[in-house]
């Protein structure tokens, strides 16, 4: 009776939007006066509380501070801390450092593939960015739930140059794949041709010769264990000098990378570094998290701190390094590309605090 009750309960107060703004508000601030070292209270308390107010078919409308505007599923903890932003309207909808950084390696860039769209949470502030180079991004989503919202919200922010495409990105462009997995956590695998699920393969170069480009500036990729195989279909753009080679960002998780002899020797790190590049961590939090105040901070790859449960974190690899001399970033060596706020500052947290 009791979990009935408190299911009627909130039920109630996802029905009224100002109860639920308000609701929202006061989990806030409890977060904020009962943290408690060791203890992750967003997933163990507050976050479930949250969850319980939506379904995932609810499609929820927030906008950021400079006007973007961006609808989505309520289907993942990435929905579930945009939802629960401070501020309400913030300048990011998932993890912060990371879209900074893209957002500035976009300054530079006309021609961008994504692998791992998504809603567009990252691929439309990368569009707004390079649109005023004339700029296109060929975004890769093989999930039509996501696509459909991708898509939709590429078209309520008034953008044009967003390609979405359902192929996967692979080392070839002739295997079937299928998604196994819930959402963002799904991870493609091999299929049998003809499967009702099943979406086929495309390769960087084959994609990009087709349509006659012969130029790429900036690839990011989170497709969850595919990123090897995708970047292995863009060797030719890889081999190029620097100013020619595109900057590259991508996830690595310990469920598909093995860094057991160390992070810079594992063959997605090898694969670029081999070809010139300069390969970094990224310090973010897998959340939404007010970041502006600090800078990116970066780990060389033979210098991160990987102790820990299996984990996965973003990386960042460039040819020219001195994209990064600015104040706008910093370079670390031996702490954790895992910001956590409940975890050992020293490892943790961003130099200077939080």
């Amino acid at each position: 009776m009791a979990h009935e009750n408190l299911l009627a309960a909130l039920t109630k107060i996802a029905e009224d939007p100002a109860w639920r703004a308000e609701f929202i508000s006061q989990i806030l601030a409890f977060e904020k006066k009962v943290v408690t070292p060791g203890i992750d209270v967003r997933e163990e308390v507050t976050g479930p509380l949250i969850d319980a107010l939506h379904d995932d078919d609810r499609i929820v409308r927030k906008e950021l501070a400079d006007g973007t505007q961006l609808d989505f599923l309520y289907r993942s903890k990435i929905a579930r801390d945009f939802v629960m932003s401070e501020p309400a309207k913030p300048d990011h909808a998932w993890e912060p450092q990371t879209s900074r950084l893209l957002v500035d390696l976009a300054r530079r860039a006309k021609q961008v593939v994504i692998g791992g769209a998504y809603f567009g949470d990252q691929a439309v502030l990368i569009a707004k960015q390079v649109a005023g180079n004339g700029g296109v991004v060929h975004a890769f989503e093989p999930n039509n739930d996501q696509r459909r919202m991708l898509m939709h919200n590429a078209g309520l922010n008034k953008l044009t140059n967003i390609v979405p495409r359902s192929e996967g990105l692979w080392d070839n462009s002739s295997t079937t794949l299928k998604l196994v997995g819930f959402d963002s956590f799904a991870h493609p695998e091999v299929a049998n041709e003809g499967g009702d699920d099943g979406f086929q393969t495309v390769s960087i170069q084959d994609y990009l010769s087709a349509i006659s480009v012969q130029k790429l500036d900036l690839i990011m990729l989170d497709i969850e264990g595919a990123e090897l195989r995708a970047l292995q279909g863009a060797q030719a753009f890889l081999e190029r000098p620097a100013g020619e080679a595109p900057n590259v960002v991508f996830e690595v998780h310990r469920h598909y990378v093995d860094w057991s002899n160390g992070l810079e020797n594992t063959p997605i790190v090898r694969l670029l570094s081999d070809r010139g590049y300069k390969v970094f961590a990224v310090r973010d939090f897998n959340s939404n998290f007010a970041m502006s105040h600090k800078p990116v901070e970066l780990i060389p790859a033979d210098s991160v701190y990987l102790e820990g449960p299996a984990h996965g974190f973003n990386m960042v690899a460039v040819k020219d390094e001195s994209l990064f001399d600015s104040p706008d970033y910093s370079i670390l060596r031996g702490v954790s590309p895992k910001l956590l706020r409940h975890k050992d500052p020293a490892l943790h947290h961003p130099i200077g605090g939080l």
